[in-house]
Formats: structure tokens, C-alpha cells, sequence
């Protein structure tokens, strides 16, 4: 028999693309015959007289669409030929979009941008739409058992260890507080591992707040701070000792009560290490509000997070003052690991590659130098999956409407060559903020070293912002987005760019400004549309979390209890 359950049983559920040959030939006349045939035409007449035999276009469908297929992701290109004093001139052509040519298509729009600087009315007031989308209110509160309802006696104690980064490690304990309500086990406060690349020694008290999280659980979910004695003894004090239990990722709520429940009742302890990703998106709806209602509700950042995250919002509210108090904020990942590990080429040269060689060596030791492994930049940059440049990410903007009067905040961790590439977003938004211009240094101190507090900050102050713009995807901005649904009505007020028309665009130095315009302003207008989004199956409830934490503001059933202060989600 199976410990009781107070969830239910749930059912089961390299190098870039290598240049053609350039070939010369001559047309010479023979014999007073026509001009001989180039190899190209050869080719060409050839191709035709295959591809209109009946046999011929089925044996020749397959190969057209997979030299289509390499052509869209870059690995070829067609060649340009040209007749210079009858010399056919063969030479490569680069896919549309697979070269960096934003610094030439910055030096054609600026002037644009000056002429229409200080001229436009505050754009952050309208910058969405309230027609496109209903409002949507929390209702995690309405399933709350009532004040003092005792919690049925625990099965046992459940462990795990939380990896990653911060919002990683956010993930690892809002499932772990649905695995715990589901086993019907007391959660000890999740030990977060010390990961190689945020190389980050805070505990779980020192990002979060504890006693605030474990008060917020207490009818859902019993948390406690350290081992119980009678775990410590029987398990001759040792933590290792306890049994770690090897779960798949996305595990169903189905296996951890016929896998894991036997054996938690059975030893009184289980450990999962590392726990990250390991329950399922698509679960009932009762684990799902636990999940809810740990992310939403009970994690905070810890006391010293929150004082200095304030008063950096406060900042940016008082320097946006001409702008109603509305500022935009920006998650920008152009910090060298990232550009190293996306394999993406920018206008270093040579320089650059070395560098690049260098650090994805030092990251991610012989991962890159397997045999086999092509690297194709201009495929990457064609597929949207460059990390933006400082520089396009101010184009965009100011493309979208926003003028250079209006206060930007970068969510950032070192910047990749930032005194050459963070240039042009100054000039373009002069009122550009980062941590280490809105804290002061001793204010900042206590962090240096911390990626995971820092990274707390730059949360904070994205959160409240009137606009968030996310440029490369990760945990960071769809939680945030999560978030910010749940604070602002269900929608996410965040610009998700379409890459792949950005790497299009920017590639193009010869664009109208006009049209650079017309694109960006439908691009956001998408993004408003997009905003408010319901979760489907496959999708994660930390970025989409209607309809399972919130409800249409006209189906609200206690609207009162969820009228909550800003200030009581994470700052």
C-alpha cells in the first residue's frame, strides 16, 4: 500500500561554409560556328532537359528540396556570374541575412534617428494596446485551506539539490514543493550546488527569504530548515548517506508515486540530486497551483536583495519622471561566453575567432573540436540564433518609436568589448542605465562575487519596468515574463523580437528608413498581441501561467483577496 497522497493519483502521464571554385573561362568563336557553351551553361541545359522528363522530376524532386533546405540554412550559396570583356567571372554570394553588416546599416539610419529625436510625444504612455487583451487576475488564494487546518501526518523527508543559475534553481524549488505536496512529504529547504560557470556559494537564504517562504507554504506544505534528529541519526549524520535517487527529466506525477512515494515511506528519507527539470510541465491542476503558489507567492528575495532592488527601482522611476515614471529594460546577452558559445562571427576578424577559439576551449572543454562538428556562423545568424548587439537592440528601438528621451535599463552581466560595442546604444539612449551606474560601488559590494544576487537585481528592476525586452532567450526572461503576466493582468509588456527578420533587415545597409520603421512597429505589435498568451500542454507554467494561476478578471471569484501591493512579489 502507498502512503496517502492529499494531491489524488494522477494517471501516468567547425568551420563556416567553404567558397566555390572560381572558374575562368573564355567564349571563343570556332570555325565561324555559334560561341561555345560555358560550363555554366552547360549545366543549365542539362538541368532543364532532366527536370521536364517525367522520370526525371520524380528522381530529382528529392535533391531540389534538400539543395533547398541547405540553402535556407546557409551551407551554400548560389554563385553570381558576370561577363567582363567575354571572361565569365564566377564568385560566392553570401545568403541574405548571414553576415553582421548592422554597423553599415547604423551609419545609413542615424541621421533618420536624429532628425526625429525629441520630436515624438512620450511613446512608453501607449506603447500597449488595452484593446488586444482581457484582464486577468490572481486566484491562487481561493484553494487556501482555512488558517490552522493541520496537515496530515508526513510520509517522510524530501531532499534535493538545486543547480544552475538563479532562475534555474527557481525552477528546481517550485518543483519541488509540488513533488513534496504530492508524495504528501516535509521539504527540506532545497541546498543549492555550487555550479561551475555562476561559481556562485550562496545558500537558499541568502537569495531568498526564508521564513517568508516557509510561513507561505505552511498550509500546503510542511518546510523545515534542517534534518530532524531522528533522520540524522538514523542515518549516521551524514546527508550522503541518504538514498539519491535517480528521476528522468520530466518526470510524470504518476512515477514519483509509484516509484518514488514506496520508497520515501520506506526508508523515511529520499534525496534527488541534482533535481532540475524533473516533473513534467503537463500535470493536474492541484500540483499545478502548488507550483503556482510557490513561485508567485512564497519565494521573495531575501532582505538585503529587496532593500537595494527598491532603491534601484525608485531610481529609475525619478530619472524617467518626464516619462510618467515609465522606463524600458532590456535582458541583454552579449556577455563573451554567449557570444562564444552561439558560434556566431561579428566584425572582429581574425581577432575575434581566436578569442572565441579561446573562451569556448575554457567553458566547454573539447566540446566545439569533436570530429564532425561544423561550425556555420552565417546558418546561425540566418536561423535568429545571434545573440543581439548592443547596437541592434538600440536600432530596434528606435525603430519601434522610442526616442533617445527615454530611460533604458540593461539587465547584463560583463558585456563582450563593451566600451566598443555598448558605444552606439549610449548615443542612441543617453539615459542608459546598469547596476553599476544606479547603485553606487559600496552599495554593490556586499554582491561582487554573487552572480545569483546580482542577477536578483537586474530581475527586480526588469520586473517593473514599463517595457521588458528579451534578446536570446533562457530561464531569466520567461520567468520573467511569467511574472510579469501575473502582476500586470496577464500581459507580459515584453518585446520578443522575430530574429530571423532582424538578421534579414540588419543585412541590408541599403534599407529606406521608412521601411526599417514600418518593420519594427509591426514587430511590436506582435510582441502586444503575443502578450497575453494561455499555457498550452508542452508549455511552462513559470511563462504562461493562465489559466491555472489566474483567472479573467470577470470570473474572479474573491477579487478583493487578490489585490495585492507590487511589493509583495519579489522585491
Amino acid at each position: 500500500m502507498h502512503g496517502y497522497s492529499r494531491l489524488g493519483n494522477p494517471r501516468a502521464s567547425g568551420s563556416p561554409p567553404s567558397s566555390p571554385r572560381c572558374r575562368h573561362g573564355r567564349n571563343k568563336n570556332a570555325g565561324g560556328r555559334g560561341p561555345k557553351q560555358s560550363i555554366v551553361e552547360k549545366v543549365l541545359v542539362l538541368l532543364i532537359s532532366v527536370v521536364f522528363k517525367r522520370r526525371g522530376v520524380l528522381l530529382f524532386a528529392p535533391l531540389l528540396y534538400i539543395s533547398g533546405m541547405l540553402l535556407y540554412m546557409g551551407s551554400v550559396s548560389f554563385d553570381v556570374v558576370s561577363l567582363k570583356n567575354a571572361v565569365v567571372v564566377v564568385s560566392k554570394r553570401s545568403p541574405p541575412g548571414s553576415l553582421y553588416r548592422s554597423p553599415q546599416v547604423f551609419q545609413k539610419l542615424w541621421p533618420y534617428m536624429q532628425a526625429e529625436s525629441n520630436h515624438t510625444h512620450n511613446f512608453l504612455m501607449t506603447v500597449w494596446n488595452s484593446k488586444v487583451h482581457q484582464v486577468w487576475k490572481p486566484c491562487i488564494s481561493e484553494d487556501t485551506p482555512k488558517e490552522g487546518t493541520a496537515l496530515p501526518k508526513s510520509n517522510g523527508l524530501f531532499i534535493i539539490e538545486a543547480n544552475g543559475g538563479l532562475n534555474q534553481q527557481r525552477l528546481s524549488i517550485c518543483d519541488a514543493v509540488a513533488v513534496a505536496g504530492l508524495l504528501n512529504a516535509t521539504l527540506l529547504i532545497p541546498i543549492f550546488h555550487l555550479n561551475s560557470v555562476w561559481r556562485d556559494s550562496s545558500h537558499f537564504g541568502n537569495i531568498f527569504d526564508e521564513d517568508f517562504f516557509i510561513h507561505a507554504l505552511r498550509n500546503h506544505v510542511n518546510v523545515v530548515r534542517e534534518l530532524p534528529g531522528d533522520i540524522l541519526e538514523r542515518f549516521d549524520n551524514n546527508i550522503s548517506n541518504i538514498v539519491n535517487l535517480r528521476v528522468k527529466g520530466w518526470s510524470s506525477p504518476a512515477y514519483y508515486l509509484q516509484k518514488v512515494l514506496p520508497k520515501l515511506e520506506k526508508m523515511g528519507a529520499v534525496r534527488i540530486a541534482p533535481f532540475s527539470n524533473r516533473l513534467a510541465h503537463a500535470v493536474p491542476s492541484d500540483v499545478q497551483r502548488l507550483r503556482c503558489l510557490a513561485n508567485f507567492e512564497a519565494l521573495r528575495f531575501s532582505n538585503s536583495i529587496r532593500i537595494l532592488a527598491d532603491k534601484m527601482v525608485d531610481r529609475m522611476i525619478k530619472s524617467s519622471s518626464h516619462g510618467g515614471g515609465k522606463y524600458v529594460s532590456v535582458h541583454l546577452r552579449f556577455e563573451e561566453d554567449m557570444v562564444a558559445f552561439s558560434c556566431c562571427e561579428y566584425d572582429g576578424g581574425e581577432e575575434e575567432k581566436h578569442e572565441m577559439d579561446i573562451a569556448r576551449e575554457r567553458g566547454w572543454r573539447g566540446k566545439f573540436r569533436r570530429r564532425g562538428r561544423v561550425i556555420r556562423p552565417g546558418a546561425n545568424r540566418v536561423d535568429g540564433k545571434c545573440p543581439l548587439t548592443p547596437l541592434e537592440v538600440g536600432m530596434m528601438l528606435r525603430g519601434m518609436g522610442f526616442d533617445n528621451t527615454t530611460s533604458v535599463y540593461i539587465a547584463a552581466g560583463k558585456i563582450y568589448k563593451a566600451e566598443k560595442y555598448m558605444a552606439p546604444l549610449k548615443q542612441m539612449f543617453p539615459r542608459l542605465e546598469m547596476k553599476d551606474t544606479l547603485a553606487t560601488a559600496e552599495e554593490l559590494a556586499p554582491f561582487k562575487g554573487h552572480l545569483s544576487r546580482l542577477a536578483a537585481l537586474d530581475y527586480t528592476v526588469c520586473l517593473h519596468s514599463e517595457v521588458f525586452v528579451t534578446t536570446q532567450g533562457g530561464n531569466f526572461p520567461h520567468f520573467l515574463m511569467g511574472h510579469r503576466r501575473y502582476l500586470f493582468g496577464g500581459h507580459s509588456k515584453t518585446i520578443n523580437p522575430d530574429k530571423r527578420k532582424l538578421a534579414l533587415l540588419f543585412d541590408n545597409p541599403s534599407i529606406r528608413w521608412e521601411d526599417f520603421k514600418r518593420q519594427m512597429q509591426d514587430m511590436l505589435r506582435r510582441s502586444d498581441q503575443k502578450g497575453v498568451e494561455l499555457k498550452k500542454p508542452s508549455a511552462s507554467l513559470y511563462t504562461f501561467p493562465m489559466p491555472d494561476c489566474m483567472c479573467k478578471e470577470a470570473e474572479a471569484r474573491n477579487e478583493s483577496s487578490n489585490t495585492t501591493n507590487k511589493t509583495d512579489f519579489n522585491t
